[in-house]
């Protein structure tokens, strides 16, 4: 159900607050009540900290592009991975987001590169293969030597077709392809585990 929008002239404290407020309430997870919050707090706080504030979200749109290597989203020609020398270049995760590269990295194993493809496969919905960054890896994968290719698109019917489409492209290929494990997580019990989760964890299992 979409959002209502309410009219800025009907805020208590006029226009320019009610216009500030449809703007923070359509951002992603944020709620009217959250909204009024942080448009309350910018009213409040003095002209400097809402100004940095803005001229952060100005940097950001005029200076933050695509890696030219990865697709990640960086501020120079490669984004900060890309350029480490410590990264395995040989290993490539390869992601939906950029956001994904993010929780990837909070876990803080994982020492080779990503790949970014701008979405998933979703032909209902207009997305194919050509609009994704496809192309581009498997061009890096033939460029860079890649040995392991880490299928990582998340776990949903689009996310798994993107991932076999990637795999088939592959074949004959000299590159191991992988995928995140799946199945009980560490620290739950099976009581509460889905089907699904159960069935990736049998077809998933390990030597103890």
């Amino acid at each position: 159900m979409a959002r209502r929008e309410f009219h800025p002239e009907d805020h208590p404290f006029g226009v320019s607050v009610g216009r500030l407020v449809n703007r923070l309430a359509a951002l992603p997870g944020v709620g009217r009540k959250s909204a009024e919050r942080l448009a309350n707090h910018l009213v409040s706080c003095s002209a400097a900290e809402a100004l940095e504030l803005a001229n952060a979200i100005k940097d950001v749109k005029d200076r933050v592009k695509r890696c030219q290597k990865c697709f990640n989203l960086t501020d120079s020609e490669l984004c900060p991975i890309c350029r480490d020398p410590r990264r395995d270049q040989t290993v490539v995760c390869v992601v939906e987001q950029p956001k994904d590269v993010t929780s990837l990295e909070a876990a803080g194993v994982f020492t080779g590169t990503y790949h970014v493809l701008g979405g998933r496969i979703a032909p209902l919905e207009g997305i194919h293969p050509g609009d994704l960054t496809i192309e581009a890896l498997l061009k890096r994968i033939r460029d860079d030597n890649v040995k392991e290719l880490v299928m990582a698109t998340n776990p949903t019917l689009e996310g798994d077709g993107t991932a076999l489409f990637i795999s088939n492209r592959l074949e004959g290929q000299p590159v191991n392809v992988t995928r995140l494990a799946r199945g009980i997580a560490t620290g739950s019990v099976l009581e509460f585990a889905n089907r699904e989760m159960l069935a990736d964890a049998l077809r998933g299992r390990q030597a103890f």
